[in-house]
Formats: C-alpha cells, sequence, structure tokens
C-alpha cells in the first residue's frame, strides 16, 4: 500500500473518536483519525505521526492521520488498511492454501465477512495497534461485532466449511498475536472457542515507513 502527500506532524490531542489535533507545518491543524479505536497507549500528546493531506473542498479535514511512532516502531493506524493488505498478502501466494479468487464483503447468514476466497472460503480480517513488550493483542476494546463473527465462523466450520480469522498486525516485529483477555475476555473465549471448532486463526505483520505499509510474515498465534 502506497499513500502519496505525507507529512511528518506532531499529535495534540483527540476530541472524540473521529478527530484529532495536530501541529502541521507549524499550525494547529484538525486531522481526521482513521481508526475509532481507543488507541490510548499510541496517541499521547507529543507522539511523533504522520498524515495525508487532501485537496479536497468538499472534504470536513483537510488530513487524515494514518501513522504513529512508538518507540522505536512505526504503527499504521489506518482501518481500511487492513482488508487492502490482506489482499495483497494472497494474492502474493502467501496464504496457507492455494487461492484462485477473491471476492470481498460476502453476507453468510445474517453476517458479513470481509472476503470469500475461492467459492468456499471464509475469511474475517481484524487490524492490529495494539503491542506490548513486542507482542501484538486484540482488540483494544471490547467489540460485540468481533465476538458474532468468531461465532459465525465457527458454526461453519462445524458444519464443514473453511473459515479463517486473519490478524493483520499493523507494525513490525512483533514476536506473537494473543487475544487482549484483560480488555475482551468474552471475545478470547470466542477465539478459543472457534479454533477448537476448526476456524483457522492467522496473522501476518507490515513493514511500516511514512506513506508505505508492506504485508510481511506470519506471526505466531498464542491463544
Amino acid at each position: 500500500m502506497i499513500y502519496d502527500n505525507i507529512k511528518r506532524a506532531v499529535f495534540i490531542d483527540r476530541p472524540n473518536r473521529f478527530i484529532a489535533h495536530c501541529e502541521v507545518d507549524g499550525n494547529v491543524e484538525t486531522v481526521h483519525v482513521k481508526n475509532t479505536g481507543r488507541c490510548r497507549e499510541l496517541l499521547v500528546p507529543g507522539a511523533e505521526v504522520w498524515v495525508q493531506e487532501f485537496d479536497n473542498p468538499n472534504r470536513k479535514t483537510r488530513f487524515d492521520l494514518l501513522t504513529v511512532r512508538k518507540g522505536y516502531a512505526l504503527i499504521n493506524m489506518d482501518s481500511q488498511a487492513p482488508n487492502k493488505l490482506f489482499r495483497e498478502y494472497v494474492e502474493a501466494g502467501k496464504f496457507p492454501e492455494h487461492v484462485t479468487s477473491i471476492r470481498g464483503e460476502y453476507t453468510h447468514g445474517d453476517s458479513r465477512f470481509d472476503f470469500l476466497l475461492d467459492e468456499d472460503i471464509l475469511v474475517e480480517v481484524k487490524g492490529v495497534t495494539l503491542e506490548r513488550e513486542g507482542r501484538a493483542y486484540f482488540p483494544d476494546a471490547p467489540t460485540e461485532r468481533g465476538r458474532k463473527h468468531l461465532r459465525h465462523l465457527a458454526e461453519y466450520a462445524r458444519q464443514g466449511g473453511r473459515a479463517y480469522i486473519c490478524f493483520v498486525v499493523q507494525m513490525e516485529g512483533v514476536k506473537s498475536l494473543s487475544p487482549n483477555d484483560e480488555t475482551d475476555p468474552d471475545f478470547g473465549d470466542a477465539l478459543r472457542d472457534a479454533a477448537s471448532a476448526g476456524v483457522k486463526v492467522m496473522g501476518f505483520n507490515c513493514r511500516v515507513v511514512p506513506g508505505i505499509v508492506e504485508p510481511l510474515d506470519a506471526v505466531e498465534i498464542v491463544l
């Protein structure tokens, strides 16, 4: 993935889930935050961030907040990126199974899933931005929608279908990925139940530099 018109900025504060104030080119700007998660460990006053500038008079804000530095790591915060990165991952031949077709936004029953691969592989994709001591965790806030997807995938797998949940770790160098039982124990239970039902749990990390995000290698899943 490539973003154009990238600028370095400094995070000031976040009045609500959708916007933040950042210093860009010496001016305080209101920017759109492309991630409605809490991201409290990332968006701290004074954090180095990168924003994308748009020349569109119809936009409410001139900038989108995309990337934040946490220590030595750059983390992509764009919640629309994981699906694009997953598609790149599959097209690069890195998916565990041979795939000949990719269809996005597939409805099965009363749930909409991110992808249908070939004719019968259901895939739900989750973006991960939470990291502690070199290990990634999901979610960073309770997610009923995520639990619903897992229950549906588990039922699909029990009926003989092929099902995957893929965690796209939007940073590089993490040792493993686990459910964030501290924040959402019900999600962790649902993930373990789905795995025992036959849902494949996978994930991969990404190289992140300002303006570029690239899918890399699989990460260890620790349930």
